[in-house]
């Protein structure tokens, strides 16, 4: 018998019908002898609907508030399918993120998970009932609720799944595995038997949605073995795992390639260069709780240096007020920015041994047409940022010129 951590996102549980299918769906694992803990999203667009509300109240509402109104969203499901599981003759009993005491730090709307109490989980699995958990939430030292950023409830599971040492971690959503890039934007796009947990950890921090990246690293740190399957179609899906596991690993330059839309970039022109700008810059945007992603300086000959970087689309606002502020402290000569841009990335552990590789991503770019405006590189991806409306043209050349389409069946 095993303990199975099982999540299902917000197209999973989309409507009362699917509802009903998940809970036959669990019922049919338990029933096979394994100890099942359940995680879920809030139902498709109840997320969108509730933040909606909020702003119609303030466009920048009061982050404790927002927590609170978007946390309801899956308070919802886990009632609804406690109560499916129960209408199907099986015990089952549901908890919020705080009655599970999942304990995070105070950064409301980006909170990460500091411990897990899993006490009256196991208790419940040693009593035969199936546990469902409310993804994407949890509570800081002082009782307020927080909520994990969009795509938390994966990293709910897995962080579940470590503290109860499960035997494996399965989060079905509406794909059937992790693909070469995204199938709607590629349609010969080849799904991946196995990824490692390296390389998925950098899909999903260059913008794969498939997996949130604290889920991937939670599972990575604490060796989670986790499967990314389809919540109706049956298959083996995709197992993330480690580089020793990976067969054929040298075969596979290149693995994937992850895209961002929600990149937005901003330039300071024309501030001093001297010890110490670089943090004058970057310091508020930091203590504001704005991640900074990829950074670019350029010397000038005048004693000036130019600073460009980019955030997330939806901190490009706040940014560039702090920006602004800056700017006129240092006496810069002005602010510039631009939320119409995309990051592409291509990732893979074969990177590390075969040469040549920026050279052929650079030159199929260009064969198109594509200007590169930032490149960032680690030792197995290479991400560069162009105008948004190269996206498709973009990841298309690129997953034609490393190969990495669906095979014809033999």
């Amino acid at each position: 018998m095993a303990l199975i951590v099982q999540k299902y996102g917000g197209t999973s549980v989309g409507s009362i019908e699917k509802i009903e299918g998940v809970a036959e769906k669990v019922i049919a694992t338990h029933k096979q002898g394994h100890d099942v803990v359940v995680v879920v999203s809030a139902m498709s667009g109840e997320t969108n609907r509730l933040i909606d509300l909020a702003r119609q109240i303030s466009e920048i509402p009061n982050p404790r508030e927002y927590d609170v109104l978007v946390s309801t969203g899956e308070q919802v499901t886990i009632a609804l399918l406690s109560m499916a599981i129960e209408k199907l003759g099986q015990a089952a009993r549901s908890y919020t993120g705080h009655q599970v005491h999942i304990r995070t730090d105070s950064a409301h709307t980006k909170a990460r998970i500091m411990d897990i109490d899993e006490k009256r989980v196991r208790e419940d699995l040693k009593a035969g009932r199936i546990v469902v958990v409310a993804g994407f939430q949890g509570v800081d030292e002082n009782g307020n609720i927080t909520t994990l950023g969009r795509g938390g409830s994966d990293t709910t599971a897995v962080a579940l799944a470590a503290a109860l040492k499960a035997d494996e971690c399965q989060i079905y959503t509406d794909v059937d595995g992790v693909y070469t890039t995204d199938p709607r934007l590629v349609p010969n796009a080849r799904r991946l038997d196995r990824i490692t947990f390296e390389e998925m950890l950098e899909m999903a921090s260059l913008g794969s949605k498939v997996l949130q990246i604290r889920a991937v690293e939670f599972a990575g740190k604490y060796g989670v073995p986790l499967r990314v399957l389809h919540s109706t179609q049956a298959g083996p899906g995709t197992l993330i795992t480690y580089d020793e596991e990976v067969e054929n690993m040298e075969d596979a330059v290149i693995s994937g390639i992850a895209f961002n839309r929600d990149e937005a970039e901003l330039t300071i022109t024309g501030v001093p260069d001297q010890p110490g700008i670089a943090y004058q810059i970057l310091g508020p945007i930091g203590e504001a709780n704005i991640e900074i992603d990829m950074i670019i300086q350029n010397i000038g000959a005048d004693g000036c240096t130019d600073f460009t970087f980019t955030v997330h689309r939806n901190d490009y606002k706040k940014a560039r007020q702090i920006l602004d502020g800056i700017a006129k402290e240092l006496g810069a000569r002005q602010v510039t920015g631009d939320d119409t841009i995309v990051k592409i990335s291509i990732v893979g552990v074969g990177m590390r041994s075969h040469a040549g590789i920026a050279s052929t991503m650079f030159g199929a770019l260009a064969k198109e047409g594509i200007n590169i405006r930032m490149i960032s590189t680690s030792e197995i991806k290479i991400s560069v940022v162009v105008d948004e409306k190269y996206l498709e043209l973009a990841v298309r050349s690129l997953h034609d010129v490393f190969g990495l389409e669906q095979k014809p069946a033999a």
